[in-house]
């Protein structure tokens, strides 16, 4: 479960016990922020919280706004700039700035209706108002927020984008939001590198499964906490296909566990899809997925050799090497990044 899941699930418990909760989500940044626009805490009115907005002292201010926001039922835009006394505290020293929408929980089913999107792998839009902290999502029509036509060609222009984004129109500013599945990582190969694989790419949010036939290795005991799943890739991933969210990274070097997995991770959306081997290995591997009709288009979305090229020797740091892979496949759309040393 990743960060903004986990603290809408605890916000959602809360508002159905009977608490007052408040949601603070950072809604704009510029320059040196120290949180990326979508980070979000809760808070509950005995004071309770869960999630960062800053990884810093604002926090307080936060709660404070929270507090009045769950006592009169109004929304805040908060602002913490280079110019602001408390900028050193938010992380903003080099120069930047952060907004902050906080607002109440009126609705805790329109979030469990989030919720559940999610945990069945379905991404959900919506439209915050700023000045009234409705919402509404994004497939609904927005004239149920009192927009003019304007604004609403405006937001959706600005869904187009696909990412969150602070918007101004003539109907006042909206907050145009995405809530996306948790990323998934498929290690197929219950080798010593997918052990500190594992743990790494949890760290940064994914949930991680292990995907090899060979019970020998893949073991509770070596993968402590870790999903794992006893069962050929070509058998695994029939049953679950991957979509936009997912990586794959095969590790085993045995062509009849690594191939079928790479052709389910070819055939499908995944963000990155990574082998194992080396330069000579991988133009093997190329043959053998030729045969089995893949093109070069195809072929070049696999990062293999794996990984980003810093030398990395070692099972942690060719994990390291991979988890970096994937970040800038994910944060640059580069689907592969190639001439890896691993």
């Amino acid at each position: 479960m990743n960060d903004n899941v986990k603290i809408l699930s605890e916000a959602v418990a809360w508002r159905r016990s009977g608490r007052g909760v408040a949601l603070a989500t950072v809604v704009s940044t510029w320059g040196s922020s120290p949180r990326a626009v979508g980070s979000r805490l809760a808070v509950d009115d005995a004071g309770h919280f869960i999630g960062s907005v800053s990884g810093g002292c604002v926090e307080g201010e936060v709660l404070l706004a929270a507090t009045e926001a769950m006592e009169t039922g109004r929304p805040a835009l908060l602002e913490f700039g280079v110019s602001d006394e408390k900028a050193w505290s938010v992380g903003l020293s080099c120069g930047g700035a952060i907004k902050v929408l906080v607002e109440t929980i009126a609705d805790p089913e329109f979030f469990a209706r989030i919720i559940e999107n999610l945990e069945h792998r379905r991404p959900t839009a919506c439209v915050v108002a700023v000045e009234s902290g409705r919402r509404t999502g994004l497939e609904h029509d927005l004239r149920s927020l009192g927009l003019d036509e304007q604004s609403c060609e405006t937001l959706l222009a600005s869904a187009s984008e696909v990412r969150d984004k602070l918007v101004e129109t003539p109907a006042g500013r909206f907050f145009v939001e995405f809530w996306r599945p948790p990323l998934r990582l498929f290690i197929v190969g219950a080798v010593h590198i997918a052990q500190a694989l594992a743990s790494i790419a949890a760290t940064a949010g994914y949930d991680v499964t292990i995907v090899d036939p060979r019970t020998a290795f893949a073991t509770p005991e070596r993968f402590a906490g870790v999903k794992i799943e006893a069962e050929w890739p070509d058998s695994f991933f029939e049953k679950r296909p991957l979509d936009e969210g997912d990586a794959l990274v095969t590790l085993t070097h045995e062509p009849r566990i690594d191939d079928p997995a790479l052709i389910a991770a070819l055939r499908s959306p995944a963000f990155y899809v990574g082998a194992l081997g080396s330069r000579g290995s991988a133009e093997k591997r190329r043959q053998r997925l030729r045969g089995q009709n893949f093109g070069e288009d195809a072929l070049e979305r696999i990062n293999g050799p794996i990984g980003l090229p810093i030398g990395a020797a070692t099972p942690a740091e060719i994990a390291i090497a991979i988890a970096a892979a994937m970040t800038a496949a994910r944060r640059l759309n580069r689907a592969v990044v190639r001439n890896s040393a691993a």
